[in-house]
């Protein structure tokens, strides 16, 4: 165990553990551990442009397969490697097939939901339920793609509308960066979010009681309550590209611009740019952009990789939304003032 997590008791880690907490963050877990969180159902979603699928759990064994980005795998077991020095000793076992490492897979599972047909004013937060959904120009198959939306990324839907000729039912999404924007994906790919899922977590514990600690020598985020852990995850902060330096900065800060969905995209996509619509549960730290956010384009928490934000599997950013303050209505877009939870980075 690093030197950084002594600081938390063989109680607490123990406690955390059994909440449930760890499991899908630590890379020495057990296997009986790590296996708990498979569904007979899941799948994974090659997320990296391409990935090699070897005989055994290994990057030393022999390569027997390759697939390329967006291809779906079924998951029947997780591994956990020999190498106890790497930072992610997660493999999946590709049914018969192999093993894949995990860092470059995003797990998935596939939900077919029923349209809804009245939003609100403000609309509807939703998130993608299927591994992926096209996003179109208008509200047919054939029309222009406009992105390809993946799974647990959360949208705002504002209308439902039905394809007369295909008898398919549509939602027309509102795009928060690019505000001419529009585009329809298929009602059935959307899971409309329920008010009682975005309940605050810990509301009763005053919010001078609540921290954040970033840890960037372990990649690691933990929320103390009176100094006391009651969540911890793995993160991927920021690190050095071909262009330039993006270093998550140490400091204090706290969470005081909140989104449940955001459409991130900067700089050039040919160099170091990104556009990624819909990234999930966002606690913005600083005004320079730097936020804790779900991701959906990689699984290999545990090393620095992102442009200065800390990186979080979509459920852990989830968790942290709902515990960290301000508190944001399930109806409201965002909330941006000069409260919120204390962060430290270091």
């Amino acid at each position: 165990m690093s030197p950084k997590l002594n600081s938390l008791s063989r109680r607490d880690f123990l406690k955390l553990m059994g909440l449930g907490l760890l499991s899908a963050f630590f890379p020495k877990l057990t296997k009986a551990h790590a296996a708990s969180g498979l569904l007979p159902d899941q799948k994974g979603r090659v997320a990296a442009e391409s990935i090699q699928i070897y005989a055994a759990p290994s990057f030393e064994a022999d390569v027997v397969n390759e697939h390329w980005q967006d291809i779906l795998l079924p998951i029947t077991s997780l591994e956990i490697s020999a190498d106890a020095e790497a930072h992610n000793r997660v493999w999946y076992k590709i049914g018969e097939e192999g093993y894949a490492y995990s860092g470059s897979i995003q797990p998935v599972l596939t939900r077919l939901n029923t349209p809804v047909y009245e939003h609100s004013q403000t609309g509807s937060l939703a998130e993608v339920s299927v591994p992926y959904t096209d996003a179109r120009r208008e509200p047919a198959d054939d029309a222009e793609l406009a992105y390809r939306l993946y799974y647990e990324t959360t949208h705002w839907i504002v209308e439902t509308i039905t394809n007369e000729e295909t008898n398919k039912v549509w939602y027309l999404l509102r795009d928060d960066k690019w505000k001419d924007e529009k585009y329809y994906v298929l009602a059935s790919h959307l899971r409309l979010i329920p008010a009682e899922e975005l309940t605050p977590i810990s509301p009763d514990v005053p919010n001078f009681l609540k921290r954040i600690d970033v840890r960037l020598r372990d990649q690691l985020v933990i929320a103390y309550e009176n100094n006391r852990p009651v969540f911890a995850a793995r993160a991927s902060t920021g690190t050095r590209f071909v262009g330039g330096k993006y270093y998550t900065p140490e400091g204090s800060y706290i969470t005081y611009y909140k989104r449940p969905s955001r459409h991130m995209a900067t700089d050039n996509l040919a160099s170091n740019g990104y556009d990624l619509p819909g990234v999930p549960w966002v606690l913005y730290i600083t005004k320079s952009g730097i936020s804790f956010h779900g991701t959906y384009w990689h699984n290999d928490f545990g090393a620095p990789r992102s442009h200065g934000c800390i990186n979080l599997a979509s459920r852990s950013a989830k968790w942290l939304y709902r515990w960290a303050n301000p508190v944001l209505p399930p109806e409201k877009e965002f909330v941006y003032g000069y409260t919120g939870t204390r962060v430290e980075v270091f």
